[in-house]
Order: C-alpha cells, then sequence, then structure tokens
C-alpha cells in the first residue's frame, strides 16, 4: 500500500509513505516514509519507521520539517506522531537505526519510541 506523493513547498523534496503488513491474521502494519531529493538525482532516504496506526497524514511544514501524524485516537499512548528536520533527523521506533554506527553518523538526532 502507498500514500503519497507530498511535495515540499518548493517541490525540493518529495515525501512518501508505504505500508506492508506482517505476521498473518494476528500480525500488524509496517509505516515507513521515504524522502526523495529531487535536486540531488533523485536520492532517497528512509526518515521514519514505525508500525502503523489507524490515523496518518503527513505535511510539510516548511521546505525542510515534515510533520507526520501516526496515531490511534482512543489509545493515546500509542501515539508515534512528530515532527523531522529533514537531513538532521529520523524516527524509528524501535530504535535499531539510533544504534547502527553506520546511521548514528548521517544525523544529528535519532528518536525512538
Amino acid at each position: 500500500m502507498y500514500k503519497g506523493p507530498v511535495n515540499s513547498p518548493t517541490e525540493k523534496n518529495t515525501a512518501n509513505a508505504y505500508y506492508m503488513t506482517y505476521g498473518g491474521a494476528a500480525g500488524g502494519v509496517n509505516l515507513w516514509i521515504e524522502i526523495t531529493y529531487n535536486e540531488v538525482d533523485d536520492k532517497i532516504e528512509t526518515v521514519y519507521y514505525s508500525d502503523a496506526k489507524s490515523y496518518f497524514s503527513m505535511e510539510w511544514k516548511d521546505e525542510n520539517t515534515l510533520y507526520i501524524i501516526n496515531e490511534e485516537i482512543k489509545y493515546p499512548n500509542s501515539n508515534r506522531s512528530i515532527e523531522l528536520e529533514i537531513g538532521k533527523e529520523i524516527y524509528h521506533e524501535s530504535g535499531l537505526v539510533c544504534q547502527s554506527w553506520i546511521m548514528k553518523d548521517q544525523y544529528e538526532t535519532c528518536y525512538q519510541n
């Protein structure tokens, strides 16, 4: 499943969201967001990875800031919404990316839940 594209105000960057089920009937859905840098040979970078919640949307606040809403309205503790500065910040729900030596050096801030 796919949602997007959502272009930044000057179309310098494009955000695309993808969904993939896991675990069969009792499983869930993973959500990840990729940014395409349209002015850098269409470089693609994953900036967000989480379990998908029932309410999802994303919007650009400015040229470099993407606001992601990923929440279950009835379960406030499951809220995985975040505002990310693209190119500097990344979110990975389980924190695996935040523990990677390779990924740590690519971002100023790595968020996890």
